[in-house]
This record gives C-alpha cells, structure tokens and sequence, in this order.
C-alpha cells in the first residue's frame, strides 16, 4: 500500500465538477482491510509539513496543472500512497516528512478528508506544519489576480436567506446571520462556528518570509489587470499580502456579494479581518484541525493558510456578469503563484528541522480572537 503506486492505480475524476465515481468509492472500500493490517505493523512516519489542496485537473504530473501538480513536481512528491478515506491518493517525498494531499472540493469534501488523513495510523502528523494551498476568487478592491494571501482568519457562510426581490426596502442583499433579523446585525447566540482564527503570529511569519517574493506573471494576466480602471491594487503585478478567506459552497459573483463578503468577514471578526479571498473549502478545514488538535492528533498552532488568487470575485467595470463568471477561473501560471508563495517556507521548516520541531517560528502562538472568532473551542457539554 506504501509503495510506489502508478497512475493506473488512482480512480480518475473528471474535470472540476466531477466528485469520485461509484467505482472509486468500491474500490477504496475493497481496500480498506488490507490498509488497517498494513498501518498497524508499520511505524508512523513523522511528517515535518503537511500540503494541503483541493483538487488536480488531469495527472498530477506532466500536463496541464492544478493546484497539486507544481508541489509535486517541484517538491518531489514521487510516492504514491493510497488513501482509501480520501478522493485523491496521497504523495509524499523519498524521506517521507513532506506530504501532500488532495481534498476534493467544497466543504463537504475538504473537512471529511482532513478528518481521514489527521486519524491516519500511518502518519505521526503531532509536530507536522500544516499549509492549506490552493487559487480564490480575489476581491479587486484588495489585490490582483496571481496575487496570494496569508490569512488569519477563515470565515464560514453559516446564514439566513431572503430573495433580494422579497427582501424589505432598503436592505442591500438577502443574506444576515442567523438569531438576527437583519443583516448586519450581531447574534446575541451562535449555535454553528462561524469564525476561525488562525495561529496570527505564524502567519506574520509566512508573511514576512515571502513578502518580498516575485510572483510569476504572464501576458494574459497583465491584460486582465489592465481592465481594472479604478482599482489600484487590481493592477498591480502579482504580491503577497495578508488578507482572509470566506469559504462558501456558493460560488458567488458580482458587486453587491462582494459588498457582503466583506461585511460579513467585518462582522464575524468584530473589525478585525478583511475579506480578500473566496473560495469553498477552508472553514470546514479548520474544524477538522480544531477537533484533531482537542485528539492530540495535529498542533493547530502549526496551521497556516495561503490562497493565490485565479479571478476577480466581481466584474470587471463594463463587463457583463455572466460571461464573468463563466469565464474561465484559472490561468495555468496561477497554480504556480500558490506553489511559489508557499513553497519558501516548507523550504526554511525542513531546512532547520532541530530550530523549528520543538519550537514554533516567530515566538509564541498568538490567535487574534473576538466575540465569535474561538481558537481552541471546547465541544458542547449538552
């Protein structure tokens, strides 16, 4: 199960859309008993970085990329491991302490294979650092496409919602947080987590060691750029910047959304963060390291999320809505950018593994909370 598995032995999934087959989910479940006995006799790997995306477009090597594809490639992630409570067979590197996996897309997905891979016998992942890696939607107002953020918060869309078109006058969208009755409004009560924040201290760290970081750049994203009049930092040549992650299995567009992602990050924050990216996946992340750090399976100190930007979460001014969200949402280099934001630092924690094993990079873990915003939340005691 451990050893060098080819691609004929992975169960292929389509394009973006499509989620594992029948066949898949048979074949893993076939498998299941032989990779128990397995883990049971091996020692745990002790993994220094965990890699984590959410999906591949074809191979993970050798054709056009996704978001796996340029880690593998460059980190050397030649084994093949098989991952029978995942949708993507795992990889790791030839001494086995950098390892990479794919989740599957959306929230469902994402938080059931991290569960899967944070209880998995054959890893020790105790001291790992963990790296959640993969392309948003980016908000012109804050950063331009290729461009990638570190985040110290991710934000769950948990909410009510009313058609705008039945909504009462004056309201500028549909949606508003449950227990309330407006949007805008704070909840007095929150019975589902809405707000994670992260380990901030380890994120100035990322930040600080890749802010200075040339980000690939082509043709085709500066004229992208280019139809950004009124948006300074939509025209700028690919950064890195701190900014949060709103998570949401809507994939969303336009103006008046984007008014709200940024809301609704201000509100669960208190102030504190500041919506930049969108995407489908981290908050459900970030509950499944909270619960596997209260099993003493992970450190959620050692977590850091990192999104590279692959479109605008809007129109560009004068562009129809439509044909900009159906536009295509990722330019090839992009993936790039993600690996090339995050890969310095997986270089400087293995480089100085003895520096960094026992003791966190940038001093002590420190996690910015508010009213909603819990690190280290207990589970309900009824």
């Amino acid at each position: 199960m451990m050893g060098n598995e080819t691609g004929k032995a992975r169960c292929k999934r389509g394009r973006l859309g499509r989620w594992m087959t029948a066949a898949c989910a048979l074949a893993a479940f076939a498998a299941a008993p032989a990779f128990a006995a397995e883990a049971k006799t091996a020692k745990p790997w002790p993994v220094k970085v965990v890699i984590v995306t959410t999906f591949e477009i074809g191979a993970d090597t050798g054709d056009r990329p996704g978001e796996f594809q340029p880690w593998v490639e460059n980190e050397h992630l030649d084994q093949v491991l098989d991952f029978p409570g995942g949708v993507h067979p795992l990889r790791t590197n030839a001494s086995h302490d950098v390892l990479g996996v794919v989740t599957g897309m959306t929230l469902v997905n994402a938080g059931t294979s991290l569960m899967a891979l944070g209880t998995d016998p054959r890893f020790d992942l105790s001291h790992a650092y963990w790296i959640i890696n993969g392309i948003a939607g980016v908000d012109p107002q804050d950063a331009s496409i290729g461009s990638a953020a570190w985040a110290k918060y991710a934000i769950n869309d948990v909410s009510r919602l009313i058609d705008p078109s039945e909504a009462p006058a004056g309201w500028p969208y549909g949606f508003f947080p449950n227990d309330t009755s407006a949007p805008n409004q704070r909840p007095k009560q929150v019975h589902v987590a809405n707000c994670y924040p992260l380990n901030a201290t380890l994120t100035e760290w990322a930040y600080g060691r890749t802010k200075d970081l040339k980000l690939p750049d082509t043709p085709l994203m500066a004229e992208i750029r280019g139809r950004w009049k009124g948006y300074p930092n939509a025209q700028k040549p690919p950064f890195v910047l701190v900014g949060d992650s709103f998570a949401s299995d809507y994939f969303w567009h336009g103006k008046v959304l984007n008014g709200f992602a940024n809301d609704w990050v201000k509100l669960w924050t208190s102030g504190h963060g500041n919506f930049v990216m969108t995407e489908m996946e981290d908050s459900a992340m970030l509950e499944a390291l909270q619960r596997l750090d209260r099993m003493h399976r992970v450190d959620l100190d050692r977590v850091m999320l990192l999104r590279a930007a692959s479109n605008y979460s809007m129109p560009a001014p004068g562009m129809d809505i439509v044909e900009s969200i159906t536009d295509t949402h990722w330019e090839p280099m992009v993936f790039r950018s993600a690996w090339a934001a995050g890969s310095p630092v997986v270089h400087e924690l293995t480089a100085h593994w003895p520096q960094y094993a026992d003791h966190l990079p940038g001093g002590p873990a420190h996690a910015e909370e508010t009213e909603y915003c819990h690190y280290r939340p207990q589970p309900s005691s009824h």
